[in-house]
C-alpha cells in the first residue's frame, strides 16, 4: 500500500469512526429525550401556568410573568428528572413491560440515567430559587417525595397513593407560590385548586387500585386490606370532598360567576364518578380525569372574567 492509498485507509477509517461515534451520541440523545417524556413536562409546565393566572388574574399576569415562567421550567424539569426516576427503579419490569424505553433497551446506562436525575432535580431548585424561598421549599419537599414514592412508599399502598395526589397538586401549590406577593387571594385560589386536584386525585388513585386489584400482587393497596366496597366509598369520600372544596371560592367571592357556571358541571361529574368507584372503576377514573378538565377551565374562566 503506498502512502497516498494508506492516508486514505487512514481517513476512511476515521469517518467511519466518527460516523459511529455521531450515531451512538444522536442514540443516546435520543435516550434521554424519551427518558424525559417531554409531553409530561408540558403538560407539568402548563398546569404551573393554569395555576399562576388563576391565582393573579388575567390583568395583573404582568408584574408576575418572569417568576412565572421560571416555574413552569422548574416545573417541566423537575418532572423530567421525576419519569427518570421512576424508569431508574422500574428497569427490571420495564424489560418485560417497557422494553422500549432507554434503560430497559440499553440505549442508555444507569450512571448516565442517574446523573441526568441529579442534574434535572439540581436544575428546577436553582430554578425555584430565583423565584422565591417558597418555590424553592416546594421544590425541596417534592424531590424528597418522590425520592421516597420510589424507593418505597409505591409498594405501600395508600401512602403512595397521598403521595402522588400531593405531587398533582403541588403543580397548582407550586404555581401559587411563585406569583405571591403581599395578597393573599392568589394563594386562596391556587390553594383551593390544589386542594381540589389533590383530593380529586385520591379517589381516582384508589379506583385505580380496585380496577387493579387482580394485577397488584406485590402491593398492599386500600382495596386489598379493606375490600374493593369499602374502598369504593373511601374513593367517593375523597371526590365528595373535591366537590365541596370547589365551592370555596364562591363563599369567599374570589372568582366571577363564570366560576359557578362551569364548575357545577365538573361537580357533577365527580359525584357520577364517586358513584361508580367500585361498581365501576374504569368508568369512574375516565370521568374523574374529563371532571378535572372542566374544573380547570372553571378555575380559568373565574379567574379572566
Amino acid at each position: 500500500m503506498g502512502p497516498f492509498r494508506h492516508r486514505l485507509f487512514i481517513l476512511d477509517n476515521m469517518n467511519r469512526e466518527g460516523l459511529v461515534r455521531g450515531a451512538r451520541y444522536r442514540a443516546r440523545m435520543g435516550g434521554f429525550l424519551r427518558l424525559a417524556r417531554p409531553l409530561n413536562c408540558v403538560m407539568s409546565a402548563a398546569g404551573v401556568a393554569i395555576a399562576g393566572i388563576v391565582a393573579v388574574s388575567a390583568g395583573a399576569l404582568g408584574g408576575v410573568a418572569v417568576p412565572l415562567v421560571l416555574a413552569c421550567l422548574a416545573a417541566g424539569i423537575f418532572t423530567a428528572g421525576g419519569n427518570a426516576l421512576n424508569d431508574l427503579y422500574d428497569r427490571e419490569t420495564d424489560k418485560v413491560n417497557h422494553p422500549e424505553r432507554p434503560l430497559a433497551a440499553g440505549t442508555l446506562t444507569v450512571p448516565q440515567v442517574k446523573g441526568f436525575v441529579a442534574v434535572t432535580f439540581l436544575v428546577a431548585a436553582l430554578l425555584s430559587a430565583f423565584v422565591n424561598p417558597y418555590a424553592l421549599a416546594v421544590v425541596v419537599v417534592n424531590i424528597l417525595l418522590m425520592v421516597g414514592y420510589e424507593a418505597d412508599l409505591k409498594a405501600r399502598g395508600v401512602p403512595g397513593n397521598f403521595v402522588i395526589s400531593y405531587l398533582v397538586a403541588s403543580l397548582f401549590l407550586f404555581g401559587g407560590v411563585s406569583v405571591f406577593q403581599s395578597s393573599t387571594i392568589p394563594l386562596v385560589r391556587a390553594g383551593t385548586l390544589a386542594a381540589l386536584a389533590f383530593f380529586t386525585t385520591v379517589g381516582r388513585e384508589i379506583t385505580k387500585d380496585i380496577e387493579d386489584m387482580a394485577g397488584d400482587v406485590d402491593r398492599r393497596t386500600l382495596p386489598h386490606r379493606i375490600g374493593a366496597r369499602r374502598a369504593g366509598l373511601a374513593a367517593a369520600a375523597a371526590l365528595g370532598l373535591g366537590v365541596v372544596l370547589s365551592l370555596v371560592p364562591l363563599v369567599l367571592g374570589v372568582l366571577s360567576v363564570w366560576y359557578a357556571i362551569f364548575v357545577i358541571p365538573a361537580d357533577g361529574m365527580f359525584i357520577y364518578a364517586a358513584l361508580h368507584s367500585a361498581a365501576n372503576p374504569s368508568r369512574s377514573q375516565r370521568v374523574t380525569k374529563y371532571a378535572m378538565i372542566v374544573a380547570l377551565v372553571a378555575f380559568l374562566a373565574g379567574a379572566f372574567a
